[in-house]
C-alpha cells in the first residue's frame, strides 16, 4: 500500500486522540503473565508485535517433543523474549522436552542474537542454530536452569538484557547479572525492573550489577494499566513542532513519572516550541506555543537512552529548517533496517544534507523541500510514521504505509483525523 499524503489544512486546533499501551511494556507484562497468570492487564498495545507475542505465549503449552515452529516475522523483542523464555519451560514430565524452534523474516534472520543466546547458554539453557551462527532461526529445548551468575556486554541491546530479568525470577537460585563496560537504554532496563517490582519481585541495581530473586509463589489477582506509548507519541509532537502557533492534539493515557524513556521527548520538544501539559485523567496536551528557538540552528541532543525516537527528532528540524546533531544511535543499525542509512537516503531525497557515522547522525540547517517524494520504509514502521509530518510541509508519498502495523495500526486513520490527506 503507498499512500500520498497532503495537508489539506488541519481540521480541529484541538484533536483528541487514544493511544493505545505501550509496545515494550505490553510485551514485557505478557511474559510475565505467562509466568504469573494472575497478572490482570489493561489497555495492552493492539501493535503486531504484542500480537505476535500473545500468540506465541498462548501456544507454548503445545510445544512438545515434536517441535513447534514461531514465526515472529518482524517482532525483534517478541524474538529477544521469547528466547528467554522457552529456554527455561520445562516438559510436562521426564520423556517430555519442551522444544521449539523460533524464526522469523529475513530481515530478522541477519540481526544479530548470539549475546543472549551465548548467555542462557552460561546459564544452561539448551540452545542451537538452525542456519547461521549467531542469528535466528534458533532451536530451544526448554530446561530447568540452576545457574545463577552471568555477564553481558553493557552497550548491546537492552532487549538482551530485559530477556533475562523478566525470566529471573523462575530461576531456582534467581539472577545476578553483571553488565560489562557503558550501559545503554538504562531507561528500559529500568522499566523491566519496575514492572518486576510492582508483581512483588524483589531487585536491585547498584553500580553495574542487576539481581533479581527467586519469586516461586504465584502473585495474587493484580491488575495493570499499561502506560500509552511514548514513541507513537513522537510523531504527534512531530506533527504539532511543525504546525502553527496554537494548534494543539491531546493523547492519552500518559504518566508523569513514566517508565518509557522516550518521554525525553517533552524536552526536546521545548526547543522546537512545543509543551506539554498532563491532565487529572492521565491524558496530555501537547502545543505549539512559538516558534522554535531562535538561537538554535542545529540541535544537538544525545539520544542514548531514547534512540527510537532519533528518526522522529531528525525529521522535525529538517521540516523546521534546522540542522540536528544526533548521537547514541548505534543499536539502530541492527534494527529493521539499518535506520540511519535509510534515514541519510530519504532525508536525501527530500533535499537534506546528512552524514552517518556508525552511533551518529549529522543533518545541515536548510529551507528547501522537494515535494511529491516517494519515501522508501525498508519494513520499518519507524520510517513511515517519523517521515509522514512532513505532509504539513509539502505533499509526500509513503511506499508500503502498511508497515506501521507493527507498532501503531491506527496511524493513518488518526491522521486523516486531524486533517492530512491521506489516499
Amino acid at each position: 500500500m503507498n499512500l500520498l499524503l497532503k495537508n489539506s489544512k488541519l481540521e480541529t486546533r484541538n484533536s483528541k486522540l487514544q493511544i493505545t499501551g505501550s509496545k515494550s511494556e505490553t510485551n514485557r507484562l505478557l511474559l510475565l503473565q505467562a509466568l504469573y497468570p494472575n497478572l490482570i492487564l489493561e489497555n495492552t498495545s493492539n501493535s503486531d508485535d504484542s500480537e505476535v507475542m500473545f500468540k506465541a505465549l498462548q501456544n507454548s503449552q503445545l510445544a512438545t517433543r515434536n517441535s513447534q515452529l514461531i514465526d515472529v516475522h518482524h517482532a525483534g523483542t517478541a524474538m529477544r523474549f521469547l528466547t528467554a523464555f522457552f529456554a527455561i519451560q520445562e516438559g510436562k514430565d521426564l520423556s517430555d522436552v519442551a522444544e521449539v524452534v523460533l524464526t522469523g523474516s529475513g530481515r530478522m534472520k541477519e540481526r544479530p542474537i548470539k549475546i543472549l543466546v551465548d548467555a542462557l547458554i552460561q546459564l544452561g539453557a539448551e540452545i542451537t542454530y538452525e542456519e547461521n551462527e549467531g542469528f535466528p532461526p534458533i532451536r530451544i529445548k526448554g530446561k530447568k536452569i540452576t545457574q545463577n551468575k552471568v555477564s553481558l556486554p553493557a552497550n548491546v541491546s537492552s532487549q538482551y538484557i530485559s530477556a533475562l530479568l523478566l525470566i529471573a525470577p523462575k530461576l531456582e537460585k534467581g539472577l545476578e547479572l553483571t553488565l560489562e563496560g557503558e550501559i545503554t537504554s538504562i531507561p528500559y532496563i529500568k522499566m523491566t525492573l519496575a514492572l518486576l517490582n510492582e508483581i512483588g519481585v524483589e531487585t536491585s541495581f547498584e553500580n553495574n550489577i542487576i539481581k533479581v530473586t527467586h519469586h516461586p509463589s504465584p502473585i495474587i489477582h493484580h491488575p495493570i494499566t499499561v502506560e500509552s506509548d511514548w514513541s507513537s507519541a513522537s510523531y504527534w509532537y512531530s506533527i504539532v513542532a511543525l504546525s502553527e502557533i496554537g494548534y494543539q492534539v491531546t493523547l492519552s493515557s500518559y504518566k508523569k513519572n513514566s517508565l518509557q524513556g522516550d518521554c525525553a521527548l517533552i524536552e526536546i520538544y521545548k526547543d522546537f516550541g512545543v509543551e506539554t501539559t498532563f491532565n487529572n485523567d492521565n491524558s496530555i496536551i501537547i502545543s505549539k506555543e512559538r516558534v522554535h528557538n531562535s538561537q538554535l540552528s542545529t540541535l544537538n541532543s544525545q539520544l542514548n537512552n531514547s534512540p527510537d525516537i532519533a528518526q522522529t527528532i531528525a525529521v522535525t528540524c529538517f521540516g523546521l529548517g534546522l540542522g540536528c546533531d544526533l548521537y547514541g544511535l548505534h543499536t539502530l543499525k541492527i534494527k529493521e533496517t539499518d535506520r540511519l542509512e535509510a534515514l541519510k537516503t530519504e532525508l536525501t531525497k527530500l533535499g537534506g544534507v546528512v552524514v552517518v557515522t556508525n552511533e551518529s547522525l549529522h543533518l545541515k540547517p536548510s529551507t528547501h523541500i522537494n515535494e511529491n517524494i516517494a519515501i522508501n520504509t525498508y519494513q520499518d514502521h519507524r520510517m513511515a510514521m517519523a517521515f509522514a509530518p512532513i505532509a504539513l510541509k509539502v505533499p509526500i508519498r509513503i511506499n508500503e504505509a502498511e508497515v506501521v502495523s507493527k507498532s501503531y495500526p491506527d496511524f493513518w486513520e488518526d491522521l486523516k483525523k486531524i486533517g492530512v490527506l491521506v489516499k
